[in-house]
């Protein structure tokens, strides 16, 4: 049984009171067991959001966790992208997302319509396209793929093929590199990526000369040349990991640093510095999602991802190649 609750579309959320003396970590484990219900959160949800997760990863893992869960509820604590890539692996499970409002820079650069438009410029060509999109460009593209697979899925492809590759460039730049292959790129970007500043990570590796640089594919070329190892946000987990190194500098949005310091206590991570004096290291619509939030939504079902069944299908077709073809990443 579901509590009757209206969600107001302007809004995007659940937006009632909570008892303060409430404990929200027992109130939502408690639903989740009563609904059976499985939440997945992405390494850029707050800390307490991370903690309370069944499972935590990045967009391949997440992918693949929405695909082999049992669950009859599946609560996405990411972004809407994410949410829509569940609900096209489980059409018959009801997918829910905290606040609708919880978009994607890259998805909003690279609508459907516009992508259509730029394959009948450029035909002959396949589409590969990141996995930050939306449903609509999936269903235009040929191969999904994430920053985990991304280069394994570039190299199986026939050299002899032209390939678009949207909708991050500088992701695309650095494929073009690992791989040598010549990408027609979508000019689209990361608002939290973009923002690095070279010049500040300079001085920051002045002042920590023992530290070794992280950073994601979405960062600009300025900023991937000093790097010591440049991955996904589980690769880049993974290394700090395994690394006899003790202090990192870490490139992409600081949600992964709740993580990594629980992987390694005794080990040191510095957030990189943006641009400017703000925060703006954290994604703005990642961090749309609250532990408030996310029980409001367990609790009343809302807000629900809903999909038109083509669009569902002809999305679909390219993620299963993403999965098939990326089979044998850990």
């Amino acid at each position: 049984m579901t509590d009757l609750a209206v969600l107001d579309p302007a809004v995007g959320f659940i937006d009632e009171p909570i008892d303060p003396t409430l404990d929200l970590f027992d109130a939502i484990e408690q639903l989740k067991r009563e609904k059976n219900a499985v939440l997945l959160a992405h390494y850029y949800q707050e800390p307490d959001i991370q903690d309370i997760a069944d499972y935590i990863g990045d967009s391949l893992g997440l992918s693949r966790k929405a695909a082999e869960t049992n669950a009859d509820i599946i609560v996405f604590a990411g972004v809407h992208f994410m949410a829509e890539t569940a609900k096209i692996l489980n059409p018959t499970k009801k997918v829910l997302l905290p606040d609708l409002n919880a978009g994607c820079s890259l998805a909003d650069s690279c609508p459907a319509d516009a992508l259509r438009a730029f394959k009948a410029r450029h035909p002959g060509h396949i589409v590969v396209s990141y996995i930050n999109c939306t449903a609509a460009t999936k269903a235009e593209s040929d191969i999904i793929c994430t920053s985990s697979n991304a280069e394994h899925i570039i190299r199986q492809i026939p050299e002899d093929q032209p390939i678009i590759f949207a909708p991050d460039r500088n992701l695309g730049r650095w494929l073009m590199r690992q791989t040598g292959r010549d990408l027609v790129l979508w000019e689209g970007v990361c608002i939290v990526h973009e923002t690095f500043s070279e010049q500040k990570l300079l001085r920051l590796k002045v002042r920590h000369p023992e530290a070794l640089v992280l950073a994601h594919p979405e960062c600009e070329e300025v900023v991937l040349r000093h790097a010591d190892f440049i991955g996904s946000t589980s690769q880049i987990r993974r290394f700090a990991r395994e690394s006899a190194h003790q202090t990192f500098i870490v490139a992409t949005e600081e949600g992964i640093l709740h993580q990594m310091r629980k992987d390694s206590p005794d080990k040191t991570f510095i957030p990189a510095p943006p641009e400017s004096g703000c925060n703006c290291s954290q994604c703005p619509h990642m961090r749309l999602n609250t532990l408030e939030k996310l029980y409001l939504c367990l609790k009343h079902e809302q807000p629900e991802i809903t999909m038109d069944e083509d669009l569902r299908r002809r999305a679909l077709r390219p993620i299963e190649r993403m999965l098939e073809m990326s089979a044998a990443i850990k």
